[in-house]
């Protein structure tokens, strides 16, 4: 009966705001902000109402059906309900109970689930019957697990249990180092409120004033200005950042465990800035992320994602290394506002592109070792930031030339995989050695792919001729420079390439 009064409370609230006039003018008002905001919050809080499954968890009784209606009860249907799973081989309610991504959500317990039962994801504990000892320390603990995301469970007690709580302590034992594992939900509003203003102060000592972002008008350009002023603060060197989002998550995950206390509303404002930045500057740092629209969403609309109005739009295209002009790029760093931001595009570019460059050929580590010592120079102040920029755009031209190699060589990327294993780091060859490895890469290439056949790594036989096969094409083909350790070293290098690069026939890394 609660539940669809306010299932109804909550759709007509809904349709007022929704067929309230719009104020005269173009723009986002502040009252229009606030009721699209609300109209927001009213359209989560519904889908909530509507989609959630509930189920009666009570073990089974004898004449229990007879029993119940005698109370007006059926019993029957929920009966069904809790065997379902065992005819139909659907996943049992506890099953569906701990998947978050079930409807399930509200289940009525007696005394099953109450001990033994381990659901790390259940948030809040609703408690309408006295409990004691044994019984109450393990329903409490059922909201009391880990799980990613939560700060801590709820209890909410309607029937005074915790007046039994110091008893059931002295019988069994506080928590860690003695105290209680129970405390008001106060205690938490106020470290909520003391994580708020660290991580103020934190963006205030790199002259980031949340307060300045949070006054300025809705959907503006001095907004968008700020967060980006804010994002360039915060977003470089590494260790600064890492900071910064230590601050952000440890507010977003305190205001999640304060919900849905109304105090929580004290903190709406900063908390939703300080998020809004922090998924900014990772939407910077992704460089296949198209638009950072939504990031801006947040900051109007206190994640809203459904804010009307003025959206601010702008494009973050993935920086393609290949076709950069460097110099005019340097030229362009010199005048620029936010240096960090555009340091930290271009660090992300380059590492996405490593990744990609070293999972089709691991002889290419080095380069990965080159980027990782520029960024550990810088975050340890041996290095300008403009050092820094130059140093990178040069290790971006070398790897323009890197991925070209190939052509030069005249190889695909799959053969000179095979001959920079057979090259690097040793041995020294003359051109007349380097050819005979690159026709036995190619001989190679092709008398390997011939070999791989279903699920050839799991078949010893498979793997065995493979391995015969590597080791009599270096035999025959290398060169006398190969002494018999590196020949060795070299065969098994071979062999963990293809493994790890061909893990089917026709499938791979460069398919």
């Amino acid at each position: 009966m609660h539940w669809a009064a306010e299932t109804a409370r909550v759709q007509k609230e809904l349709g007022e705001l929704h067929y309230r006039p719009h104020p005269a003018g173009h723009g986002m008002t502040p009252e229009q902000a606030r009721r699209d905001l609300r109209m927001a919050e009213l359209r989560q809080r519904l889908e909530v109402l509507t989609s959630t499954d509930m189920a009666v968890i009570v073990s089974p009784g004898q004449n229990e059906i007879a029993q119940m209606q005698k109370l007006g009860l059926d019993i029957e249907l929920h009966r069904k309900c809790m065997n379902l799973s065992f005819s139909s081989g659907q996943p049992g309610l506890d099953e569906r109970f701990k998947d978050v991504d079930d409807p399930l959500r509200l289940v009525f317990v007696c005394a099953m689930w109450l001990t033994g039962f381990d659901a790390p994801s259940c948030s809040t504990v609703y408690l309408d019957k006295p409990m004691r000892n044994y019984t109450l320390m393990q329903t409490i603990a059922r909201a009391n697990r880990v799980f990613p995301g939560k700060h801590s469970g709820v209890i909410v007690d309607y029937a005074n249990v915790f007046a039994s709580l110091e008893k059931a302590l002295a019988i069994y034992g506080a928590g860690k180092d003695g105290k209680s594992p129970v405390k008001n939900k106060q205690q938490l509003v106020e470290e909520l409120r003391e994580s708020v203003a660290d991580a103020a102060a934190f963006c205030a000592v790199h002259g980031v004033m949340l307060a300045g972002i949070e006054a300025t008008p809705n959907g503006s350009m001095e907004r968008l200005a700020r967060i980006e002023d804010g994002m360039n603060a915060l977003i470089s060197p590494d260790p600064l950042r890492r900071d910064f989002f230590a601050h952000d998550r440890l507010v977003s995950t305190l205001y999640c465990a304060v919900k849905p206390d109304p105090s929580v509303l004290e903190f709406a404002g900063k908390a939703a800035r300080l998020s809004a930045l922090a998924d900014a500057i990772r939407a910077r740092l992704n460089p296949g992320q198209p638009e950072i629209s939504q990031v801006m969403g947040q900051i109007n609309g206190l994640l809203d994602e459904s804010i009307t109005g003025h959206e601010i739009r702008q494009e973050v295209p993935a920086l393609d290394l290949s076709k950069i002009n460097f110099e005019a790029l340097a030229k362009r760093f010199e005048k620029s506002r936010h240096k960090n931001t555009d340091l930290e595009v271009l660090k992300a570019a380059i590492r996405a592109r490593l990744e990609k460059m070293i999972q089709l050929n691991r002889t290419r580590a080095d380069f990965a070792e080159k980027f990782e010592a520029l960024i550990e120079g810088y975050n340890a102040g041996s290095a300008t930031i403009e050092a820094l920029y130059n140093e990178l755009l040069k290790l971006s031209n070398s790897l323009n030339d890197e991925q070209q190699r190939h052509v030069r060589e005249n190889m695909s990327e799959e053969e000179l995989v095979i001959f920079d294993i057979l090259t690097r780091p040793a041995p020294e060859l003359s051109s007349k050695e380097r050819a005979e490895v690159k026709k036995v890469a190619r001989e190679l290439l092709v008398k390997l792919k011939g070999l791989l056949v279903l699920n050839w790594r799991q078949k010893s036989t498979a793997r065995s001729q493979l391995r015969l096969t590597i080791e009599d094409t270096l035999d025959f083909g290398l060169p006398r420079a190969y002494t018999p350790e590196l020949y060795n070293q070299k065969c098994s290098a071979v062999f963990e390439h293809v493994y790890e690069s061909y893990p089917e026939r026709n499938t791979g890394v460069y398919t």
